[in-house]
């Protein structure tokens, strides 16, 4: 009579910590130090370029990391850099590509409508093989495809440490 409740009672054990197990997830998320190191990089490049941006950094769920705004950079490209990175993070591919499509196909158009977006060039997706981790929107540049290659060549700079 011991031995059936006991291997019952090991299968129910089991079953729930397997049950448990399903309902968490494990993600990967770009880090703090990260996160600061692309948004020095990708204001260093800028900047080197001649262009005074703000950047912005931010992580899988779209919370910013860090910002980051040249002496020079306009009061309107902190807030832009931030959206442009939520609206990278949130379709999952850069910020001036969601910008054509949205030109291209009438039923996109109204992607300019959601909150937090931004319809620009200069934020692109953050990913450590094929996973988004985060994103850098970047804006101050004039033209948003200059934002963008800021940030490129940025993360080129750091693809080592996103390795999968």
């Amino acid at each position: 009579m011991f031995k059936p409740l006991a291997l019952t009672s090991a299968l129910f054990i089991g079953l729930i910590a397997q049950a448990s197990a399903a309902g968490l997830n494990t993600e990967r998320n770009i880090s703090q130090a990260l996160a600061t190191d692309l948004a020095s990089r990708t204001l260093a490049v800028c900047q080197a370029d001649g262009y005074n941006v703000a950047v912005t950094v931010v992580d899988r769920a779209g919370i910013i990391k860090t910002v980051l705004r040249a002496d020079n950079a306009g009061p309107h490209t902190v807030k832009a850099s931030e959206q442009k990175a939520f609206t990278a993070l949130s379709t999952k591919i850069p910020s001036g590509q969601v910008m054509e499509n949205s030109q291209k196909t009438p039923a996109a158009n109204n992607l300019k409508d959601i909150p937090g977006f931004l319809l620009l060039g200069g934020g692109v997706p953050v990913k450590a093989g094929d996973e988004v981790v985060g994103a850098v929107g970047v804006a101050g540049a004039p033209g948003g495809h200059l934002d963008a290659q800021c940030a490129t060549k940025a993360l080129e700079q750091i693809s080592a440490q996103l390795k999968a």
